[in-house]
């Protein structure tokens, strides 16, 4: 097997080339504006996952996923030549759904704000129904000519 620190190089040099390669050289139309997020590499340097996202709406996903599965064989020739590797890892990619999740995340947290700023907002002019404190004290029971049992 091969120590993690080589894969993780090699999960990064992967990174950068199929980047490159789809930033110059693929040239297919269905290729919207894709990002290469991350690559992972299985222990015995046979398999790479490398993580997508695009940006645009699902048919542009749909058809930046067909363009990069047709360019899958190009891209792997080029990783095989540029690492050197004796055994070029197959090429998987997948959709990364990070990004769609942070932004989900946030906007559940500026709704969460607003939310508490309204209440903030209700709170300022708000007056308590009864006494401020309502809890009595020993000291006013003794006050009151009553004592304490």
């Amino acid at each position: 097997m091969v120590d993690a620190a080589r894969a993780r190089k090699l999960a990064d040099r992967i990174q950068q080339i199929v980047a490159e390669m789809l930033e110059r050289r693929i040239k297919d139309p269905r290729l919207g504006f894709v990002t290469v997020t991350d690559t992972r590499i299985t222990a015995d340097l046979r398999e790479a996952t490398v993580f997508y996202t695009v940006f645009g709406s699902e048919a542009e996903r749909a058809d930046s996923a067909a363009a990069l599965e047709s360019a899958k064989g190009i891209i792997r020739s080029e990783v095989g030549r540029q690492t050197g590797v004796r055994f070029t890892p197959t090429l998987t990619f997948k959709h990364d759904p990070l990004p769609d999740s942070a932004r989900q995340l946030d906007d559940l947290i500026s709704a969460a704000r607003a939310k508490d700023a309204e209440v903030a907002r209700q709170a300022a002019g708000a007056a308590y129904a009864g006494d401020a404190d309502p809890y009595r004290k020993p000291d006013e029971d003794e006050q009151a000519g009553h004592e304490a049992p």
